[in-house]
């Protein structure tokens, strides 16, 4: 029977998330991870970055499509004409 120290946490440790993004400071970090694909990373009230390990997990994995209907898409600036 497993134990609660057995189980590996829901989100990744600080510890992790700086061996993935090779960052410390937390905007870094949520930069680095959204640029990697990981676009569910966020920070939470007090400013840490959150990554759920079965989003991290299924991303490496290639379980994840990179066209995410939730993501939001930039309109090109339109160009006015010169009076």
């Amino acid at each position: 029977m497993s134990t609660v120290t057995d189980r590996q946490s829901l989100c990744l440790t600080p510890a992790e998330l700086v061996q993935i993004t090779g960052y410390k400071m937390a905007s870094c970090q949520l930069a680095e991870l959204k640029k990697q694909g990981f676009y569910r990373a966020r920070r939470n009230s007090l400013g840490a970055v959150i990554l759920e390990r079965d989003h991290y997990t299924a991303v490496c994995a290639g379980q994840v499509r990179q066209d995410v209907p939730n993501q939001p898409t930039l309109r090109p600036p339109r160009l006015r004409a010169a009076a």
